[in-house]
């Protein structure tokens, strides 16, 4: 195994100087990189899209619980399969608690092709309490391209979109693929690709702030328990 190079205190914080000169120049530009994919434009979703969930049921407005964004990871479960996808798996285990989410009016779920009753075992063998649905017979994983035709058959891709509601108009801001997804789980990192962002005053472009004289940043986040609904 190839190890890094030993050196003294001084070199070492020397050398760490430097190294932050350019991390401090990649924040700026993913902060950059953040409001250009904000300034994206948006397109309704028209589609009666049908999902399956615990309660049974459910469209595409039903994912948002009443909030005013939602984040669908597209997790890859094929129908015929009898498990999920291993890395769609790492990835849901590192996503935070959703109430942080929540707290910034943003929902989020895990959509599947596999039908539901598949779906409800492996969740429980993982031990996740996140909502989860099954597109099962319908064509949203198809039209938002994370299951493709390739030599005539179905493969699975995995994937992330935003979406954004107004009143009852549905919206789809953003979606990204497999590489797109590295680095991502997070609350900040999830909020980043949505329409209205970590809704901070401070972000690009104005006007999408949640509270005008709102904490910003750590200042704003509580224990999860301790949100107002």
């Amino acid at each position: 195994m190839s190890l890094p190079e030993i050196v003294s205190r001084g070199e070492w914080r020397a050398a760490r100087a430097e190294l932050l000169l350019k991390e401090k120049a990649a924040t700026r530009a993913r902060d950059a990189l953040n409001a250009e994919r904000r300034g994206l434009p948006m397109v309704e979703v028209d589609e009666e899209y049908v999902f399956e969930g615990g309660d049974g049921k459910a469209t595409l407005l039903d994912l948002f619980e009443g909030r005013r964004q939602l984040v669908v990871y597209h997790f890859m479960f094929a129908p015929e399969w009898d498990a999920g996808c291993r890395s769609c798996s790492g990835f849901l285990d590192q996503v935070g608690h959703l109430a942080h989410l929540h707290a910034r009016d943003t929902s989020f779920a895990a959509v599947s092709r596999a039908p539901y009753p598949k779906i409800l075992p492996f969740k429980a063998r993982m031990g996740w309490t996140l909502p989860w649905y099954s597109s099962c017979g319908g064509d949203f994983n198809r039209d938002f391209e994370v299951t493709l035709e390739r030599e005539g058959e179905l493969v699975e891709r995995s994937g992330l979109s935003c979406f954004l509601r107004d009143r009852d108009r549905v919206f789809h801001t953003y979606t990204t693929y497999e590489r797109g997804l590295d680095g991502l789980g997070s609350t900040t990192s999830l909020l980043d690709l949505t329409a209205l962002g970590r809704q901070e005053e401070w972000e690009e472009p104005k006007g999408r702030a949640s509270a005008h004289g709102a904490p910003a940043g750590s200042e704003r986040i509580r224990y999860h328990d301790e949100y107002d609904d």
